[in-house]
């Protein structure tokens, strides 16, 4: 059989993939692009979109909880789970339609299989009705990543679950351990225990949400304690001990190992590449610790593959993939486009309360030799936020003292999820102190309190 020839094979439909396909197809190239489950990837079936879902039912659920603050009348409140799970599902199944619409609308071939690279420039895709060859001088890898099972505490699906396991959830835990408080670990630990499961969270580094600047975790860790979670910092999980209806955690700390007991395990401690079966070492792809290696512009060390998202490293963020997929697409037909920033990219976590990050955090400015000027702002000094009923929050700037650039910015609270794009795009405009304390804020909005933080760093706050 003759293979079908493009000008581009993308392997994997996750945001970087279709975007990438999408964008190469915009530019004139004739692209087929390869998934082996749904369209959409992991992030819009299994990560992003569906948890964001599940997360805001356990928002409004809350909400509910406080309708006497807001002169409201709320009795009887209560949740179904099952209900929560099949909304969830079905906006993830809405969007995963919404892909195939727009590959469809930009004429992109789409094979649905299990796909290898045999050789350079060829690609065979493994369809329930046999084998198709495909063709092209560029190939994309975009297959993403799954969770990391450490020995001993891998996911069954029963009383130990992973994410997916989590957003299926068949039952309510009653006493929940998260073990891991990146992103994915808080944001499960969040929505359950605002459920009402009694929720530990086991992390092994110095403190949770280890990525972020440490005033924006402590101040997490303190709404967290608040909201009823126990927070185990320098902390292990050794072993698990299961049993049809409970598990008995070993949790190192301190020194010490103590046994606690559990109906529900979450595992949330990284994730793995998905680089197996795929032939890329074979071909002389370097993979190292899972992912494959490329240089600023994704380009691996064999001519004509590239590697995006979070097969090709961290950031682990479904918006740094998508826009790696526009850069190559641009890079394959010929442009010049300029290479992703990893510092210039935003972390969001959409727990309660949220957590927004970009740059370098305070200590990370520190530890370079930088001379730096910090501002923060209160959440508590903000109209809006008190008027809304969230004043529990801060807004934390980081400056070169020198130059004025916005090194960091670092957000815990209301909608800060939002708010972190204004200063996503300062970095990337080059912005100075100067531009932001020259622009002028709608009032009432939470927005005020990025003003508000850049002009504390250089006392001149007005409303703290």
């Amino acid at each position: 059989m003759a293979a079908k020839s493009f000008d581009v094979i993308v392997i994997g439909s996750g945001p970087g993939g279709y975007v990438g396909a999408i964008r190469a197809a915009q530019l004139g190239l004739k692209v087929a692009i390869v998934e082996r489950e749904n369209l959409g990837g992991i992030c819009l079936n299994w990560g992003c979109i569906p948890t964001k879902a599940m997360l805001r039912s356990a928002e409004v659920y809350h909400l509910m909880h406080r309708a006497g603050e807001f002169g409201l009348k709320a009795g009887d409140i209560g949740f179904d789970l099952d209900a929560v799970v099949k909304r969830s599902r079905k906006v993830a199944g809405q969007l995963n339609s919404g892909v195939g619409h727009l590959l469809k609308k930009h004429k992109v071939s789409v094979f649905m299989g299990e796909a290898t690279i045999p050789a350079k420039g060829r690609v065979a895709v493994k369809t329930d009705k046999g084998r198709e060859e495909l063709q092209a001088p560029s190939i994309i890898v975009a297959t993403g990543a799954r969770a990391r099972d450490l020995p001993g505490l891998e996911a069954d699906g029963d009383r130990v679950w992973s994410y997916r396991h989590a957003l299926q959830a068949s039952r309510m835990p009653k006493k929940l351990l998260v073990i891991g408080s990146g992103a994915i670990g808080i944001e499960f630990a969040s929505f359950f225990n605002t459920l009402g499961a009694e929720t530990t969270v086991v992390e092994v580094m110095d403190s949770i949400l280890p990525v972020e600047d440490a005033e924006i975790a402590d101040f997490a860790r303190k709404q967290f304690k608040k909201q009823g979670m126990t927070i185990l910092e320098k902390s292990t999980v050794k072993q698990l001990d299961r049993t049809k209806t409970k598990v008995t955690a070993h949790i190192e700390s301190g020194g010490k190992v103590s046994k606690q007991e559990f109906d529900t395990v979450i595992s949330a401690v990284g994730i793995v590449g998905n680089t197996e079966g795929l032939g890329l070492e074979e071909l002389g792809v370097k993979v190292d610790r899972s992912h494959v290696v490329t240089d600023k512009h994704c380009r691996t060390g064999v001519e004509g593959i590239y590697a995006i998202g979070d097969i090709a490293g961290a950031p682990w963020l479904a918006h740094k993939a998508s826009h790696e997929g526009v850069m190559v697409a641009e890079l394959i037909a010929g442009g010049d486009p300029h290479p992703v920033d990893p510092d210039s990219i935003a972390g969001c976590t959409y727990c309660q309360p949220q957590i927004a990050s970009v740059g370098l955090t305070e200590a990370q400015a520190k530890e370079a030799k930088r001379k730096i000027r910090v501002g923060r702002f209160p959440f508590i000094g903000n109209g809006k936020a008190i008027a809304l009923g969230e004043a529990e929050g801060l807004v934390k700037t980081v400056f070169d003292a020198d130059t004025g650039e916005l090194i960091g910015a670092h957000m815990v609270g209301a909608e800060v999820t939002e708010l972190i794009q204004g200063y996503v795009v300062g970095r990337t405009l080059e912005t100075t102190e100067a531009e932001l304390m020259n622009s002028v804020f709608p009032h009432p909005t939470l927005s005020e309190m990025m003003h508000e933080s850049v002009l504390d760093a250089y006392d001149r706050a007005i409303h703290y």
